[in-house]
């Protein structure tokens, strides 16, 4: 009977492999072929846990573009379904999340996969978040009574005016991420960006990082394709079901694309004439957030790029580097 051995307990590391990739790349299909025993490119039992902002909630499934039911049963999922819409996710819960879980994942003699479309969240598991002032519950309440009473747009543009590289990652609606912004100066007198820690990748992890980058105008393409199918799978369905249970366009989780297009100003849902207009809305920024996501991960030291198109030979690429990285880390099927 063979005994399944990790990599040598000295060398103290745990082997992770990180897999950036837009949606609609085809993330889906390759975790699939490579992961699950049913997949013709198998190659060891893993556990995906997944890098998306918005797969974290609850009833959000059309438009999050979720892997589905008969894929997590064939590999299982991490932070899939695990809030609901109203509470909040930041990157750093992401990574007290993730850690946790490649530790469980490979202490079971699995390979632990992040895998998904947040550049922002990758980046920062790689290199680990700086610490910054803790909330000041005080100043955080005068925050977000100034949102209420002067919008977002005023806020934001102070941002700007104080940090502007943090408001640039910032969407002028968050308004949760444009106070944490401005607490961290107003507690600290330095912006955001200057707590930036020095570009290391973490100690604790072995990475196989692989950027998986489709042809932009395919890419595109079957963005625009992706939002179309949502549409026919109900996603206006799915938006009505969320506001019926009480959420509404400041729900943390509806801030989301495919889900805040559906909004007016005013916070109210806009009637079926604007289905054309939302679709296309949905289509645009979905484009936008793909292209701006990979200036999150460029420059990361020891990254692959992988001109990924879904074929045959795309697959025997990827598998020939995830096996390769397997073997040195004695992970075995």
């Amino acid at each position: 009977m063979s005994t399944k051995t990790n990599k040598p307990a000295e060398e103290g590391k745990i082997p992770v492999l990180v897999i950036f990739a837009p949606t609609a790349s085809g993330k889906t299909a390759l975790t699939r072929e490579l992961f699950s025993p049913q997949g013709s490119h198998f190659i060891l039992n893993a556990e995906i846990i997944s890098a998306d902002s918005q797969a974290v909630y609850k009833g959000m499934d059309i438009g999050t573009a979720k892997p589905d039911a008969a894929l997590c049963q064939e590999i299982p999922h991490h932070l899939v379904d695990i809030l609901s819409p109203e509470q909040q996710f930041n990157v750093s819960d992401f990574i007290d999340a993730a850690d946790l879980a490649c530790r469980d994942i490979y202490s079971r003699h699995k390979l632990p996969v992040i895998c998904g479309g947040t550049g922002f969240y990758i980046r920062s598991f790689l290199y680990g978040i700086a610490p910054t002032p803790v909330s000041d519950p005080e100043l955080r309440e005068k925050l977000k009574s100034r949102i209420k009473t002067e919008g977002n747009d005023v806020l934001y543009e102070e941002l700007k005016q104080i940090d502007p590289e943090s408001a640039a990652r910032i969407h002028p609606n968050d308004a949760y991420r444009i106070c944490r912004a401005l607490e961290v100066y107003y507690l600290s007198g330095k912006t955001r960006t200057e707590f930036k820690i020095e570009p290391e990748l973490r100690s604790q992890y072995d990475f196989l990082f692989l950027v998986l980058e489709p042809p932009r105008d395919i890419l595109y393409q079957r963005i625009r394709d992706r939002v179309d199918i949502m549409f026919a799978d109900g996603l206006d369905s799915e938006v009505k079901a969320l506001i019926k249970q009480g959420y509404h366009k400041d729900t943390p989780g509806l801030k989301a694309i495919g889900y805040s297009e559906w909004f007016d100003e005013d916070g109210s849902l806009l009637g079926a004439d604007k289905l054309d207009e939302i679709r296309e809305a949905i289509k645009h920024h979905s484009c936008k957030y793909a292209k701006k996501q990979y200036t999150y991960i460029r420059g990361i030291p020891g990254s692959t790029v992988i001109d990924f198109n879904g074929t045959e030979k795309d697959f025997e690429k990827v598998c020939g580097l995830v096996k390769v990285f397997a073997d040195n880390h004695l992970i075995i099927p």
